[in-house]
């Protein structure tokens, strides 16, 4: 089976070269932005006087009843026509006549899809901006609520100082607060508009494309015809910074399996982000994460796809380049419904306070405040951190906490432990309170990071 062309290649396209040459399955998803582009250029031409207004007017009407068409689902998009911008100039045509081929005079479809592919980004880009600001409010809304619940910090995956709640999420969001800077900082590099850049020198009508690119809403024309058209740096930019949100969100959803697990209870997911088993009635999974964690490897498969497309080709546009719309879009479809997820799940959380605090009670956690307390008393630190190693595995070996090794033993390791303020030195509470420098858990400390936190997503600066 062949299908025919004419013009420069008047034999017919052959069925398998068909199926390798069409992309309106991934495409069609740029019918907005590829409309939305063709109307600015119209505009474009008339005032340029390339066509008249009365043109401009029938393609611009002609192109909106395409998109009607398209958003009610009456237009089926036809496979022998390639691509959506085949598609939508064909159906534009049917509706307007002749004037409608008259749409593609000083275009091609290397500058074209370049910019439909930057607008997409910017579309879907200010989809995930909303999404990650919907995270953030609810990760510092739940540490503030929080404030009076400890924890431990965990170095090692192992329970290594006294700690609060609000402080490990208030971290969860610092990671996603850079990712929002990356973001939007490779969104503003990526805001230059293509068209005029023709399929690769340009075009000799005088183009107004400075006027097309404030239309579309580009800060400007792109600088250079040839790098408009051949290089996708913009988009591997926004999908690496997608692959780094969706790691943050795999880190967070890792530790949301290990906190619902029997071994810690220290969360307790909604029913409503959760599953059982098909065969064990008893099981509660907190399948919500471990889908993000998934995703993760998927976002990025994207940015990894994106990286080898482009490599190894030289300037100038070269076919391989079809290949850049389904790594993009399926970066920005991977992450989204992760972070409106974890949103979700975490807003509806209950986190078990008393066992949260019940942790810092085991595992001596308070042997550093025991080795600061001797270097106060004149100790160095590294002989300080040997004599109470050694407090350690006496207590261990006793099967006791360092507080409850009996006063004589630890009289006999130092003098100054014989001291009354020692009490101080090894409660846990106390020593979260001791840590009052800027970034650390104690409760005023955290409090004015929340606020701060809360200030810097409300203006999306900071």
């Amino acid at each position: 089976m062949t299908i025919a062309r004419g013009g420069r290649l008047p034999q017919g396209l052959d069925a398998a070269m068909e199926q390798l040459n069409t992309s309106i399955d991934v495409d069609a998803a740029l019918y907005r932005e590829d409309i939305d582009g063709s109307i600015a250029h119209a505009r474009g031409l008339a005032r340029a006087g390339v066509i008249d207004k009365a043109e401009a007017d029938a393609i611009v009407s002609g192109l909106e009843q395409v998109r009607g068409e398209i958003e009610r689902g009456e237009l089926v998009f036809r496979r022998d026509r390639e691509d959506i911008h085949m598609n939508v100039e064909a159906r534009l045509v049917e509706l307007v006549g002749a004037v409608g081929g008259k749409l593609h005079t000083g275009r091609s479809r290397n500058d074209q899809v370049a910019t439909d592919l930057r607008l997409y980004c910017r579309r879907r880009g200010v989809e995930v901006l909303a999404a990650l600001d919907g995270l953030g409010g609810v990760l510092v809304d739940r540490a503030e609520a929080e404030l009076d619940t400890l924890m431990p910090a965990y170095t090692h995956l192992q329970r290594a100082q006294p700690s609060r709640l609000s402080h490990h999420l208030l971290a969860w969001q610092e990671g996603l607060w850079r990712d929002r800077g990356r973001l939007s900082d490779a969104l503003r590099r990526a805001n230059e508009c293509p068209l005029g850049s023709g399929a690769v020198a340009g075009t000799g009508f005088p183009l107004d494309r400075e006027g097309v690119a404030r239309e579309l809403g580009f800060e400007r024309p792109t600088r250079n015809s040839i790098d408009a058209t051949a290089s996708r740096d913009f988009a591997i930019e926004i999908a690496s910074a997608l692959a780094q949100l969706a790691l943050h969100l795999s880190r967070i959803g890792e530790e949301l399996v290990l906190w619902s697990s029997l071994e810690f209870s220290f969360v307790t997911l909604s029913d409503a982000f959760t599953t059982s088993s098909s065969m064990m009635p008893q099981k509660k999974n907190p399948d919500v994460a471990e889908l993000v964690r998934g995703r993760a490897a998927r976002a990025v498969g994207c940015v990894t796809s994106l990286f080898v497309l482009e490599k190894s080709l030289a300037f100038g546009y070269g076919r391989d380049l079809q290949e850049d719309k389904r790594p993009i879009i399926d970066a920005f479809d991977c992450v989204v419904p992760c972070l409106t997820a974890l949103a979700g799940a975490l807003a509806t959380a209950r986190f078990d306070a008393a066992k949260l605090r019940a942790a810092i009670d085991r595992g001596h956690l308070c042997a550093t405040d025991v080795a600061d307390f001797l270097v106060l008393a004149g100790v160095p630190f590294r002989d300080a951190h040997h004599l109470v190693g050694g407090l350690v595995r006496e207590a261990e070996t006793r099967g006791v906490e360092l507080s409850g090794l009996p006063a004589d033993v630890l009289r006999a390791a130092h003098p100054a432990l014989g001291s009354p303020e020692l009490a101080k030195v090894l409660d846990p509470a106390l020593a979260v309170e001791r840590r009052a420098l800027i970034g650390g858990p104690a409760r005023e400390t955290v409090a004015r990071a929340a606020a701060e936190a809360r200030s810097r997503w409300a203006l999306k600066e900071g």
